[in-house]
């Protein structure tokens, strides 16, 4: 049994399934069969294990994935009527919109470096979550879109805008959001939102080529690149307006609810 081996852990959560394997955490959405949207119960759960994870020194990589059909299929806008429902002022809603915002800060700010594993399709909120991880490798048979516009919503979910024009550039990010075009994975990775496209058996082979020589990394060497990186790719940024981001989402909801 090897070393890597002899650490490996799993818990369950209420809406993920965690599994330590060395210095790899493996974080998956959608177990048992759930449906493949970033519900409050994921975004909760998510929270959770970034939380932990400040405590875990030891794991340099998270890897996120889905046991789903799908990566994800974006936010839950059931929930925002709900939410809408509870409270027509709009504050239940943002509290759900500040929450994803904490997740991906968390994602973007934390330790580890950190993995994204896409099929299927990746819509919204779900692009949203991805593009805050370093890397991100997809099945050649991956779909995406930015569907917000088209549902009378702002493309607003965890303040990924900046994430996304940072990542993607601006001219491409304002076509797909404004016309809330389905794209593949070829475009995928022409555009930067993909490191990597491989056939859906080979996907996990491809993550972990990326996983082996990292856990074999200076923790502080990964760190401070890490750091440096953010901080390089915010340096033409004065201000940080995605933080209007929950107030923006939810006086569009009241307008239209």
């Amino acid at each position: 049994m090897t070393e890597l081996n002899r650490f490996f852990t799993v818990q369950s959560r209420k809406a993920i399934l965690v599994e330590r394997d060395g210095p790899v955490l493996h974080v998956r959405l959608n177990p048992a069969g759930q449906d493949d949207l970033l519900s409050a119960a994921v975004l909760d759960d998510l929270l959770a294990v970034l939380d932990e994870l400040h405590e875990q020194p030891d794991i340099r990589i998270l890897v996120l994935s889905s046991m789903g059909e799908d990566f994800c299929l974006g936010a839950d806008r059931t929930e925002f009527q709900a939410a809408m429902e509870t409270d027509p002022t709009g504050a239940a809603l943002r509290r759900i919109a500040d929450k994803a915002h904490r997740v991906c800060q968390a994602l973007e700010t934390t330790h580890a470096i950190t993995i994204a594993q896409l099929h299927g399709r990746t819509i919204g909120a779900g692009l949203a979550l991805a593009s805050y991880c370093d890397l991100r490798a997809g099945a050649d048979t991956c779909s995406f879109r930015m569907p917000e516009v088209g549902v009378g919503l702002p493309p607003a979910w965890g303040g990924a805008m900046g994430r996304l024009i940072s990542e993607a550039g601006a001219a491409r990010i304002r076509e797909l959001m404004l016309t809330c075009d389905t794209f593949d994975a070829d475009t995928a990775h022409r555009i930067s939102l993909l490191h990597k496209v491989v056939p859906p058996d080979a996907l996990e082979r491809a993550v972990t080529a990326w996983t082996r020589p990292l856990g074999r990394r200076s923790p502080e060497a990964l760190l401070l690149t890490k750091r440096m990186l953010a901080g390089y790719s915010r340096a033409d940024r004065t201000a940080d307006i995605t933080l209007l981001d929950s107030h923006l989402l939810a006086a569009q909801v009241v307008r239209t609810h």
